[in-house]
């Protein structure tokens, strides 16, 4: 509301200098209608600007601005020599310089806008366009929202900067709300759940962006561009979406990655306790857990089964689903209760 009036406030203001100027230069009626009418113009015209502005990238209003002094010190440079032969200053000389300032200072804005974005200079710092400050925002992925445990690493203080949330990533997440399938709107709910959690908590701004591309159909895509665009990472769980923004150059977050990163080192020949939950898919193998969910497999422990004992680390298998621990009980040597091909995997 307050930006509404201060455009109407503008055009208002903007009218009656026009009518001023026209009545006290010209001393008549029409030529002050004409003023106001002109101030009402250029008015319009700089709130379309402003308006137009508010979806452009910082970096190409700032090569716009630059291109447009660049094309006015030609056009002034190219005038200043033609008016030097005019002794006269005809007022249609005049007007024809008025013209070539025009046309070069908007050549120049339109070009510097274009390639703006195009640009990866290190001037940007001088003009407080680093990348590095950019690199502090963050896109949160449809599924890191859903996952949750981003709200758990945003209390702890290792996310910094800003969140930024797409509107077609809100749209996205109230679509799975919205499933008539019971499992998807539960996931959906959850994530709109997470979204207000993170805006209560005050050690990170979240910033909820109107910025879209319609060509693009793809939600995977948006983000990538959005992030292109913005010189920002994307915090994602999807595998998928990791590699092809990485492809692409742009920095990824990974959850999943960040978790398993953190989980308990374990080295070969140390000695830990588990309980045997199960039998493992290998005959006699035996299956235990650790408390943060990673697979223990116990060679020869299926006799242990529902039982708690002492095992030996014999290796561990790092994949991109997480970690595996392969152990022997305690007391005994390895033998070949793994398959061949576990064998030569580990």
């Amino acid at each position: 509301m307050k930006t509404f009036l201060a455009r109407i406030a503008l055009v208002l203001f903007c009218s009656y200098g026009g009518w001023w100027i026209g009545m006290t230069s010209f001393t008549s009626i029409p030529a002050a209608g004409a003023g106001a009418a002109l101030g009402a113009l250029g008015a319009l015209g700089a709130v379309l600007l402003e308006v137009s502005l508010r979806s452009t990238h910082v970096k190409a209003i700032i090569a716009g601005a630059v291109g447009a002094i660049i094309g006015l010190i030609i056009a002034n440079l190219f005038t200043y020599s033609f008016l030097a032969f005019r002794a006269d200053k005809h007022p249609v000389s005049l007007l024809l310089c008025l013209l070539i300032n025009a046309a070069f200072g908007y050549l120049g804005l339109a070009l510097g806008a274009q390639k703006g974005e195009e640009l990866e200079v290190s001037g940007w710092s001088m003009l407080g366009t680093k990348e590095s400050e950019g690199r502090t925002d963050k896109i949160l992925d449809t599924s890191v929202i859903i996952d949750g445990r981003i709200s758990d690493v945003c209390e702890t203080g290792f996310v910094e900067g800003t969140l930024i949330i797409p509107q077609f990533i809100l749209r996205e997440l109230t679509s799975i709300a919205d499933s008539a399938d019971s499992l998807k709107r539960n996931r959906g709910r959850r994530g709109l759940d997470i979204l207000k959690k993170l805006q209560k908590q005050t050690s990170i701004e979240v910033k909820i962006i109107e910025q879209d591309f319609p060509k693009i159909k793809e939600v995977d895509a948006k983000l990538v561009a959005l992030a292109k665009q913005m010189n920002a990472r994307v915090i994602t769980n999807d595998f998928n979406l990791n590699k092809v923004a990485e492809i692409q150059g742009v920095g990824v977050l990974s959850i999943n990655q960040l978790a398993t990163s953190v989980k308990p080192l374990v080295l070969p020949g140390e000695i830990m306790k588990v309980y045997i939950q199960r039998e493992g898919k290998e005959p006699g193998q035996g299956v235990a857990y650790l408390d943060d969910g990673t697979m223990v497999v116990v060679e020869n422990g299926k006799r242990y089964q529902g039982k708690d004992i002492d095992v030996a680390v014999t290796s561990v298998l790092q994949t991109t689903a997480g970690r595996m621990i392969f152990t022997v009980v305690k007391g005994e040597n390895p033998g070949t209760a793994f398959p061949v091909s576990q064998q030569q995997r580990i």
